[in-house]
This record gives structure tokens, sequence and C-alpha cells, in this order.
């Protein structure tokens, strides 16, 4: 397999300037990934603005210093728990703050194209089945691309939770398929299926604006939660907390793409599309996992 270092210095010509640049991000990544490096510190190391660095280091590599840092941190992530290292001791060793971010870094995600999300899911092949999870009966619907879809139920709700989800994407055409479905669920659902070997792909349907709530959230660790206004601030919003949590009421990804971590600004559980006690029992089941690891 080849590492993303041995990329580069296979497509890359060098000489010059840029290339010295690019090489001493590299080394800098490469020898310092345990200190998780931000955009900033890496352009005053070389002398750099950030959104400098960012376009030149995206054009020769191919991808930006944040993704060369966690394809650099997977690849150690995977040969500790390769050699039989607990996932909560790879997660420090890999200069993480514990086995909820190394978790979600094993989400991969990517987001359908405006056209394809107001088209509203015209063409769409969606495949969808009902399995038991931790906090009640869990609806799964998945692509071509990945999961797409994922929401609660309780007894004799079926029906209501699967017209809820398919009203997202109405234009698309459904087929109930649990054995698709299945190994999905259980990949989510049991912490020792969260291995960087096999990561969850996720696909977002839904406006930019949504997907750009969606990626924050899923950059809030496990056992931990942020306000409404903090993540509106995150994505460059800070006046927008009531459009922000309009998008994440309307994540069609839940537990998943982790809704259930943010609270209203007092810091209360506030509403929760499949109900507070589902919240409740999330946050409480993440806590025991975190406490256990």
């Amino acid at each position: 397999m080849n590492t993303p270092t041995a990329i580069l210095e296979r497509d890359i010509t060098p000489t010059g300037p840029d290339y010295e640049t690019v090489r001493r991000v590299i080394e800098k990544i490469s020898l310092d990934y345990r200190d998780q490096p931000a955009l900033e510190e890496l352009a005053a190391d070389v002398g750099e603005t950030p959104t400098g660095l960012q376009k030149l280091f995206t054009r020769w590599a191919g991808l930006s210093p944040k993704g060369f840092l966690q394809a650099v941190t997977l690849d150690h992530a995977r040969r500790l728990l390769d050699e039989g290292l607990p996932l909560l001791e790879a997660a420090f060793e890999v200069g993480m703050s514990g086995p909820g971010r190394l978790h979600d870094l094993f989400v991969t995600h990517e987001a359908m194209s405006p056209g394809d999300y107001k088209s509203r899911g015209q063409g769409l092949a969606i495949r969808y089945g009902y399995h038991p999870s931790p906090f009640g009966t869990a609806l799964l619907m998945i692509t071509g691309r990945g999961l797409a879809g994922l929401a609660f139920c309780d007894a004799g709700a079926k029906r209501e939770a699967f017209e809820d989800m398919a009203s997202r994407w109405p234009n698309a055409s459904y087929a109930e398929d649990s054995a698709a479905t299945a190994p999905y669920a259980a990949r989510i659902f049991d912490p020792a299926r969260w291995r960087p070997d096999e990561p969850l792909r996720v696909v977002l349907i839904g406006t930019d604006f949504q997907v750009r709530v969606w990626e924050a959230l899923l950059k809030i660790p496990m056992n931990q939660a942020r306000t409404y206004s903090s993540i509106a601030a995150e994505i460059g919003r800070p006046a927008a907390s009531r459009a922000v949590g309009a998008a994440i009421g309307a994540n069609p990804v839940s537990f998943v793409v982790p809704c259930h971590r943010a609270l209203g600004k007092t810091g209360a559980l506030t509403g929760y599309h499949w109900g507070l006690t589902r919240k409740r029992a999330m946050l409480g089941w993440e806590a025991g996992q975190a406490s256990a690891a």
C-alpha cells in the first residue's frame, strides 16, 4: 500500500521553493503528528499564511494539510490497533483526546451535489431495513454510496418513521432490504467494530448550509457536547443559531452524525427529533462507553 508520503514523492517534482515548503510541512506532520499541529502552526513554521499554505499544499499534494495529517494519523492508528493496543491507548498515542475522537475520524463522509438535493431524490435508489439497537428499533437507509439515513422508532411506529424519512427525498425509489442494511447496523452500534480499517461511509443529502452544520456535528467528540451558538460560530454564521437548530433537527443520519450532542444556550437538552428520552439514553450510553474504554 502506498503511504501518503510515498504518493507525494512520486507525484511532485523535487525542485523550487514551493517543493521545499511542501517538503517541510510533510516532514513536520510526519514527525509531530501526535501534537496534531493546526494549519496556523504549520503555516507559521514555513513562513506562509494559512490560506496560502492551504492552496499551495493542496495544489501540489492533491489534499489539504489537514487531510495529510489525518492520513498519517490513521496509518499509525491502524498499526497500533493491528498490534493489539486497546482503542483508548491507541487514541492517546496518536495525539487524540480519546476514543470518541478516533471513532469520528473513522467515519468518512461525502455530500451529494446541490442539484441532487434539489431534485428531491430523483433517480436515487434507497434500500432500507429495521434493526434492533440500544435505543429502540433503528431504521437504516442506504444508497450505493453509503449510509444516507438513520432514524429510530418505537413499537408500532415503523411506518411513521419510514414516511418521515422518505418525505425528505420523495422522488427516490425505495426497496426494503434488511439483508443489505444489517451490516451497517452491526457496525454502527458495536463499539468493537469502530476500527480504522473499516471506515463507515456516510452520504449527506441536504442544502449547503445543512451539510456544513452536519459536518460540524461530526467534529464533536463522543461524551462531549456543543451549544447551537458555538456550532453557528464554528461554521462562520454566529447570528444563525436558530437556523443551525433547524438544520440539526433535520439531520437524517442520527447518532452517527451526532445531533444528540447539541445543546441549547443554557446547556439544556432542548428538543430532539426522535424524543428527549432517546437523546438522554444516547448521551448516557456514550458516557458509559468512555468510562469503560
